[in-house]
């Protein structure tokens, strides 16, 4: 069987379910941290195999567990009423039409990514920019310290 997006979007919904899995369900943005910081740290690795060697199982498998991420922290969200994957990808292909002037309007000249940006920014409240640029240093210091543990652990 050949499954679907929509198929997976599924799955996950109903391990989130009440009669499914534990482990899944007791998932929190939160929890979910850890996790999305590993997937990223074998994906990356997984390129190097890939490159190495040829093979690219590993690299599939890995990035099918970055979606993994991507889906099951969107699940989360639409069950708190934030957002859904449908908003996900609906702001993702924005964002990629909107960065890619070039491509998607008349106007063939490299656009100046920014300004897009600065644009996109302009609405932003200082303190929602300030709260990420401190997140930002949290999630830095967050994946080094993952990085220095898998290093530890695999000497």
């Amino acid at each position: 069987m050949k499954y679907s997006f929509e198929d997976y979007v599924e799955i996950i919904k109903k391990l989130r379910a009440p009669d499914g899995c534990p482990w899944d369900r007791a998932q929190t943005h939160e929890s979910l941290k850890p996790c999305m910081i590993n997937e990223t740290v074998e994906a990356l690795a997984a390129i190097d195999v890939w490159r190495e060697t040829g093979d690219d199982s590993n690299l599939c498998e890995e990035l099918g567990d970055m979606l993994l991420q991507v889906v099951l922290q969107s699940q989360i969200a639409a069950e708190e009423g934030l957002f859904d994957i449908s908003d996900v990808l609906q702001a993702a292909c924005e964002k990629m039409i909107r960065r890619h002037p070039h491509v998607f309007t008349e106007n063939k000249e490299l656009p100046d990514w920014d300004a897009i940006k600065r644009a996109e920014k302009a609405h932003i409240p200082p303190e929602v920019e300030e709260a990420k640029r401190r997140a930002l240093e949290r999630a830095q210091k967050d994946m080094i310290r993952h990085l220095e543990n898998v290093t530890a652990h695999s000497n």
